[in-house]
């Protein structure tokens, strides 16, 4: 049980919620105070006693050794960018950033570091800090990920254009990119592009006939063209892949749950039975 959430309001704070913040006001000994961690213990045992607990998923206790480093030597680069790691998994994404930000002080050039920053910049809403960090991604191994990054931060200010160019760009690259096509029919749907909805969807089933998403936008498209037999298909291969599309959510959230509503349901459930019927009777040569 991760014992940051939901705390008590009378709850003493964590060790490491309680040490986060007292190195946020700049007073690091009493950070180091608040922490369970041994005085004891050299820099090399914390390091490896929270490389081991992060191996084995206690990121918590992790980020505690980690943090005790880090307060000892603000320059150890290795123990900032654990901690970093350690407090993205936490989702606290504030000090996360700043962890990263003084990883990136020291190695500007660690662009593994910088997407890791850009990733807190968006889940903080701070999408011009986080298109900035995704600019600054050069090496081999980052471009693709600072492509999406950088689109995924564009359609959520809106500038669709913008985004739609970057995700056709990434398919030019990879043809197979499926997180680029899930978008693409995302922000077809928003701006109810039913055509493009209809392309993006069929080029995303061709490469993954199990695609959920795929079959959502074709079901849309073929209901808003009034052709139920085709959004049947599309409509009950999709509840064999997920049954719990059936639940109606409490508003809407997206264009296929919005357009899709019970009477909706009900009329593809009919076609489908006609359908059913009819194939049957062909079967039995009546």
């Amino acid at each position: 049980m991760n014992r940051f959430r939901n705390p008590a309001p009378s709850a003493v704070p964590p060790p490491l919620h309680a040490a986060l913040a007292l190195r946020a006001q700049g007073r690091p000994q009493e950070a180091l105070n608040a922490l369970s961690i041994p005085a004891v213990l050299t820099t090399d045992a914390c390091i490896l006693r929270g490389d081991r607990q992060f191996e084995l998923g206690q990121i918590e206790e992790a980020a505690e050794n980690y943090l005790v480093v880090t307060e000892r030597d603000p320059d150890h680069v290795y123990a900032q960018g654990q901690l970093g790691l350690c407090l993205y998994r936490l989702n606290l994404w504030e000090a996360a950033a700043q962890a990263f930000e003084v990883v990136l002080q020291f190695d500007p050039h660690r662009d593994e570091a910088r997407l890791q920053l850009a990733d807190c910049h968006l889940r903080l809403k701070r999408f011009e800090a986080a298109l900035a960090c995704f600019d600054e991604c050069w090496s081999e191994g980052a471009r693709r990920r600072a492509l999406f990054g950088k689109a995924v931060t564009l359609q959520l200010l809106r500038r669709l254009d913008e985004a739609e160019k970057l995700y056709e760009r990434m398919l030019a690259i990879d043809p197979t990119a499926e997180e680029a096509l899930s978008n693409l029919i995302a922000m077809s749907m928003e701006v109810f592009e039913l055509a493009r909805v209809q392309t993006y969807s069929q080029r995303l089933l061709d490469i993954n006939s199990r695609s959920t998403v795929a079959l959502q936008g074709l079901a849309l498209a073929a209901i808003e063209r009034l052709d139920y037999a085709a959004a049947a298909r599309y409509f009950h291969r999709l509840l064999e892949l997920d049954p719990e599309i059936m639940h109606q959510p409490a508003g809407p959230s997206d264009a296929v749950e919005y357009r899709i509503s019970r009477k909706i349901f009900d009329s593809l459930e009919e076609t489908r039975r006609k359908q059913q019927f009819k194939t049957a009777r062909a079967s039995s040569g009546a």
